[in-house]
């Protein structure tokens, strides 16, 4: 079976050559999920165009992939109705993943109106601009699993719980499903637009150089030769390699496409990856060692310290399922940095790691 179909077979999807006929618009590309997605979208033969600011890392999974040269790039302002707009307009998708945000907690405390401005009106913006185009499209935007008000429960929130959200980051996410909801409801009702929100947990990967994450504070003081500092260590989380949301995602859409699919999904791991970053620091420095101290002692901005997520939903609606359990996806996460970290191609370690998932190795 050739590359191409040992993907979507893994996937579940019916169409071999579902992606490689079809124009796929990412928003986000730049970032570390968008990467590995359009990338992914790339190889499977999709011709793929992008909507981001620059990367905002140095350095930057975008430009260690060479996605430059790889796809239609541009550079714009989710809170730029009009620049969104043309863009749009020009590249005409007939699928969109819709992944740029301001994506990061701490940060949002600093920059609350960025976050709701970019997370909440910018929504408004590429979903206007997808409704004003008037034309057959399919739009999975990536929300997260903060979106649920957080009650600090032991067992998975689904999709009918109740939204909500403490900080500005999880709150604008939250009312980011308000504005899906409206859209879908107001306008794409009746129409050829189909569109759904993907809620996904906590994502590790190599690539991901963000400030404030806890695998990227990880290697860097790896590779500094110094133990790093963790705000919370007992803060549990559903932990899943990048690849686990984006395949659903992926599945999603062509669902999405081709029929009737759930207006939200929540894709996380089994319920055993639901642990606390401290098992994900221990697992980690057995693949790259090292060691952490715990600085929790200090005054902390309000996180949530229990997450989790039911994906039976998505397994019963997709047949959808995490290929990786937590010591392979901490294992691949490690592996990458520790590769690439010592000079081998980030192009090539991702793409050996896509071909391992779709191979369920």
């Amino acid at each position: 079976m050739g590359r191409q179909s040992s993907a979507l077979a893994r996937l579940g999807m019916t169409d071999a050559a579902f992606w490689s006929d079809n124009r796929v618009l990412v928003t986000g590309h730049t970032g570390f999920k968008g990467s590995w997605l359009s990338l992914w979208l790339s190889d499977m033969g999709a011709e793929v165009f992008g909507l981001a600011l620059a990367p905002d890392t140095e350095p930057a999974l975008f430009d260690q992939l060479g996605l430059r040269d790889r796809m239609d790039h541009a550079e714009v302002d989710l809170r730029d109705a009009e620049g969104v707009t043309a863009r749009i307009h020009a590249v005409a998708p007939d699928v969109v993943f819709h992944l740029a945000a301001q994506p990061l907690v701490r940060r949002s405390y600093a920059q609350p109106v960025e976050t709701w401005a970019t997370n909440v009106q910018g929504t408004v913006h590429v979903l206007d601009a997808i409704r004003t185009a008037g034309r057959p499209c399919t739009v999975v935007v990536s929300t997260t699993d903060k979106v649920y008000q957080n009650r600090e429960w032991t067992y998975g929130y689904r999709e009918s719980d109740r939204l909500g959200g403490h900080d500005p980051y999880s709150a604008s996410k939250a009312a980011t499903e308000l504005v899906i909801a409206s859209y879908r409801d107001a306008f794409f009702a009746e129409g050829d637009v189909k569109l759904a929100s993907a809620r996904a947990g906590n994502v590790i990967g190599g690539g991901d150089w963000a400030e404030d994450r806890i695998i990227p504070d990880l290697v860097r003081s790896l590779r500094d030769g110094r133990a790093v500092e963790v705000r919370n260590p007992g803060a549990t989380r559903p932990w899943q390699h990048v690849l686990e949301p984006l395949s659903g995602y992926l599945a999603y859409a062509e669902r999405l496409h081709t029929g009737t699919a759930p207006p939200s999904l929540n894709f996380g791991p089994d319920p055993n990856a639901n642990r606390p970053v401290g098992d994900l620091l221990d697992v980690a420095l057995r693949h790259w060692p090292g060691g952490w101290r715990d600085v929790s002692g200090g005054a902390q901005v309000h996180e949530a310290g229990r997450l989790a997520l039911s994906t039976e939903l998505a397994k019963d609606s997709l047949g959808w399922s995490p290929c990786w359990d937590f010591e392979e996806s901490v294992k691949h996460t490690i592996d990458w940095y520790r590769a690439v970290t010592g000079g081998a191609d980030a192009l090539a370690m991702t793409r050996a790691q896509i071909q391992a998932f779709e191979g369920g190795t």
